[in-house]
């Protein structure tokens, strides 16, 4: 998944307006314009798509632990210059304060079946024994499963037909 798949996702999951995604943006201490979210949020073949980079994502993923749970006091962390879908899902889980069984449930709902220990792979270090890369699939289903949850008027032929963005 791109990183503005994700942006897409999660701004449709939780019904974020522009205004919305700039208010998560800066509760990081980032700010970002409606022309930057705007360009960001559109399709790839429009002509004034932009990428979201890495960094952009993981400050907005900051930003949402923040909105969700509150702000730590003192500076805030350093987003990551390089993420990957493991550290992605760990924020998700952060900002959403979901334990082990609510994401195996949310998983589960979106349309994929783990056991609890394939889930705690994608939460170890990189290089420990037992780490695993959480593949585009992984993230997509958890994502499903959020929009399940979060948009239950939404009628899941919709979702799925429109890939939630």
């Amino acid at each position: 998944m791109t990183n503005n798949d994700i942006l897409r996702r999660v701004r449709f999951i939780f019904d974020f307006n522009d205004a919305k995604v700039i208010g998560v943006f800066a509760q990081a201490d980032c700010q970002v314009t409606r022309e930057d979210v705007s360009s960001w949020l559109k399709k790839d073949e429009d002509p004034d798509y932009k990428s979201c980079s890495d960094s952009q994502i993981a400050t907005f993923l900051n930003g949402l632990i923040n909105d969700k749970r509150g702000k730590k006091e003192g500076a805030q962390p350093e987003p990551e210059k390089k993420i990957n879908n493991n550290i992605v899902l760990r924020k998700l889980k952060i900002a959403l304060n979901l334990h082990n069984d609510e994401l195996l449930r949310l998983m589960k709902d979106g349309g994929l079946n783990i056991s609890s220990h394939e889930l705690s792979a994608f939460f170890r270090r990189i290089g420990h024994k037992h780490y695993r890369v959480c593949k585009d699939q992984v993230l997509r289903n958890f994502l499903r499963g959020l929009q399940y949850r979060h948009r239950p008027e939404t009628k899941r032929d919709e979702i799925d037909n429109e890939g939630g963005t």
